[in-house]
């Protein structure tokens, strides 16, 4: 079973510097039925305006990706690690026991566009971690490319969750399929263009929620669709 939630019925969040969509309760917005899905807790689509961003804040005991769709984020945290994230990069941060970090558009003449993504530890406590990783477009390219596992494989970065999470820029007319071994349980997120998931289709900002679905058939339904696909336990 697929359910969709599509892109205008997620929550929204808009300041003056942050202009964020959220797939799941968030913040003020909650909803009991849309407290994440499975261990996939956060979906948040966030623009940050120029010379903007997130202050130093905490987190603890979360896994936390940050998926660059355009622009640069800056990134400094606890644990002594800084820098700029860009296009076709991923960050990936264990916050364990506790860390402090600030994400913020060092640009000053153009937003900064990504998805941040929470999924729930396998385990509490952790030592705080970080790792960022470049995806090059190519690798990508018509095909699953693992970006974040359960155990680091496939030169992809560790995550500390029962959880696989691959990217995809697909061509249009171009096939894919997603096998969801954990448990059938999965999620697909269209960052941008358009494609069918099992014969439904999904445009930009749409997510889908898959239930006992042994797997998914992607089909691009765009000139390039850039996915994120979640295998979940």
């Amino acid at each position: 079973m697929l359910q969709i939630l599509r892109s205008g019925d997620r929550f929204h969040t808009r300041i003056a510097w942050l202009d964020s969509w959220h797939s799941f309760s968030f913040g003020e917005h909650f909803d009991p039925r849309r407290e994440g899905f499975r261990n996939l807790r956060v979906i948040n689509d966030d623009k940050i305006a120029p010379a903007a961003g997130f202050g130093t804040h905490g987190h603890r005991d979360m896994e936390i990706v940050s998926y660059v769709v355009d622009g640069v984020l800056a990134h400094e945290d606890s644990m002594g690690n800084g820098g700029n994230i860009e296009r076709g990069e991923i960050q990936h941060m264990s916050a364990g026991t506790g860390v402090q970090h600030s994400e913020k558009n060092p640009q000053r003449d153009r937003p900064v566009h990504l998805l941040q993504i929470w999924l729930l530890p396998s385990s509490l406590g952790l030592k705080p971690g970080y790792g960022q990783k470049l995806f090059k477009a190519d690798s990508k390219r018509d095909r699953l490319r693992l970006v974040a596992s359960a155990h680091g494989r496939d030169d992809s970065l560790l995550l500390h969750s029962d959880a696989d999470l691959y990217a995809s820029l697909l061509s249009e007319g171009k096939e894919v399929t997603a096998t969801l071994g954990r448990s059938g349980h999965g999620w697909v997120q269209v960052v941008s263009g358009a494609v069918d998931v099992n014969g439904l289709r999904l445009q930009t900002g749409d997510g889908a929620a898959a239930t006992k679905e042994p797997t998914l058939t992607l089909i691009g339904r765009a000139p390039e669709t850039e996915l994120l696909v979640f295998d979940l336990g």
